[in-house]
């Protein structure tokens, strides 16, 4: 099928949705992939309603962060970042909270769930980069240490049993409450943010979904923009996903590998 999801892409514009199976290979393990870890995520109601639960959110995510922040673009961010070069995409709508499609050389992307690198104030809306944030962390927590093996979540978040002991920074403006700039469970997307990613997919002449099962309701609705219109998708992935009877082109394999061979066949330079 691959020879099948080239034709269908060169010549046409192509827009690109991407998910968490684009970021595996740099380390970061998928949400509901083959060996993916167990998950009981932050509600967001939750996170504003206790500050034990900011507590435990706050100690695992910044220890999580640390590890998330070290990690490299793969070949597939790569890849995406030469057709771009190469003027043959759209933008990148991904539903990854990392920054790797940007750090591989992507400019037009745009994060349906949010970024972990900027964290905002509910309260007056100011937003810091995360090291600001990090570092005010280890400053109230200077016993707070990355242990030697910490099991990485895909949102960058981890279980650690000390967070009772652990102190909530405080928004260096107002006092107010700080979140990472990412759609937690619970949460909308941003009115905005869908709308950057629907304009994308709509100038799309052809979709290209790269590492996504497409079970969470934005990846659908990206991908209905496209059906209503009559443009073809391309979808890339390991396992299946919920949109692969309705796919012009469903190509078996990792993202790496795959999202290599198209750009080398379309001619993008490296």
């Amino acid at each position: 099928m691959l020879d099948t999801a080239i034709d269908l892409l060169r010549g046409r514009r192509i827009a690109v949705v991407t998910g968490a199976g684009i970021s595996t290979d740099s380390g970061i393990p998928d949400y509901r992939g083959e060996g993916a870890p167990p998950r009981n995520p932050m509600l967001f109601e939750t996170f504003l309603a206790s500050v034990d639960a900011r507590r435990r959110y706050w100690a695992g995510s910044h220890l999580g962060w640390q590890r998330f922040a070290s990690v490299q673009p793969n070949e597939g961010h790569r890849a995406l970042a030469r057709l771009e070069r190469a003027g043959l995409t759209t933008g990148i709508a991904t539903q990854n909270v990392d920054d790797l499609h940007e750090r591989a050389g992507s400019t037009n992307v745009t994060h349906v769930h949010g970024q972990l690198h900027t964290v905002s104030c509910l309260d007056c809306g100011t937003t810091f980069d995360r090291h600001r944030i990090a570092d005010e962390i280890e400053r109230l927590n200077p016993w707070i240490r990355m242990p030697e093996q910490v099991r990485l979540q895909p949102d960058g978040d981890v279980e650690i049993d000390a967070s009772q002991r652990f102190e909530v920074p405080a928004c260096p403006v107002c006092g107010g409450i700080l979140k990472p700039d990412v759609v937690f469970f619970g949460e909308l997307v941003p009115v905005d943010v869908f709308a950057a990613a629907r304009d994308i997919v709509a100038a799309g002449e052809v979709v290209l979904v790269a590492g996504s099962s497409l079970v969470v309701n934005s990846g659908t609705r990206l991908l209905e923009v496209a059906r209503r219109e009559g443009v073809p998708i391309v979808i890339v992935n390991r396992g299946p996903t919920k949109w692969d009877g309705r796919a012009a082109a469903r190509v078996e394999g990792g993202t790496s590998e795959t999202l290599t061979a198209i750009a080398d066949a379309l001619g993008a330079p490296a």
